[in-house]
């Protein structure tokens, strides 16, 4: 891999994203974006081998940056790396032409094992999401479908969103939250910054309301 495009608007993940991938691809040249428009102006700029791209960005989804590679550098594999391990962040995502899909959970040397193997053609995908892929094709050759529940008048999150949450509404630290739940640090602050957007709320305070709006201190 010559040209790798690295789209993560937090600085500490893109900063062990970053460390990571010049272990798999030593001599790889990474060019940093943390929103999609600075991505953008790259894709148009640099021919790229390998994009790894978070979904959940300031301006929008990473989505639309591997649907732009896909249409203007068809020869690039986008990678997405991400907390979100649901069907409405994973189908969209390789619907628009992603070749893996990774989560942020992973220990980082899985994750580069997973990495590694692009190198003979296999898509980089974690154990979980490629259950998921089997799943959801094997349902639709038994006929199902797979509808969610977009009808649902309040925001939907995730069972380990609002773990997150309730122990942000508790006033605990990022550190803490990670030790309770076995994650790190920066993943946390992943989930806390897309509960954030999900809640349109921006302090604790506002996170504590939502938080007993949604009956979390009563489960």
């Amino acid at each position: 891999m010559n040209n790798i495009l690295l789209l993560e608007d937090l600085p500490e993940i893109r900063a062990w994203l970053k460390v990571l991938i010049l272990q798999v691809f030593p001599q790889s040249h990474i060019q940093e974006a943390a929103r999609i428009h600075d991505a953008l102006e790259l894709v148009t700029a640099i021919k790229f081998d390998l994009a790894l791209v978070d979904l959940g960005l300031p301006d929008g989804s990473g989505v639309s940056v591997v649907s732009a590679l896909r249409e203007s550098q068809p020869e690039c594999q986008s990678v997405v790396v991400t907390i979100h391990d649901d069907d409405d962040h994973l189908f969209p995502a390789l619907q628009a032409g992603a070749f893996g899909y990774l989560l942020k959970e992973q220990a980082r040397e899985l994750i580069a094992e997973q990495l590694k193997r692009m190198r003979g053609g296999e898509p980089p995908l974690s154990p979980s999401i490629a259950r998921r892929v089997i799943a959801h094709f094997a349902a639709q050759a038994k006929g199902k479908t797979q509808q969610r529940a977009h009808s649902m008048p309040h925001v939907l999150l995730t069972d380990r969103e609002n773990e997150v949450l309730l122990r942000v509404a508790k006033g605990y630290t990022l550190p803490e939250i990670g030790g309770q739940l076995s994650l790190s640090r920066h993943t946390i602050a992943d989930y806390v910054k897309q509960i954030y957007r999900k809640l349109n709320v921006s302090s604790r305070a506002e996170a504590a309301l939502e938080a007993q709006r949604l009956g979390l201190f009563d489960s």
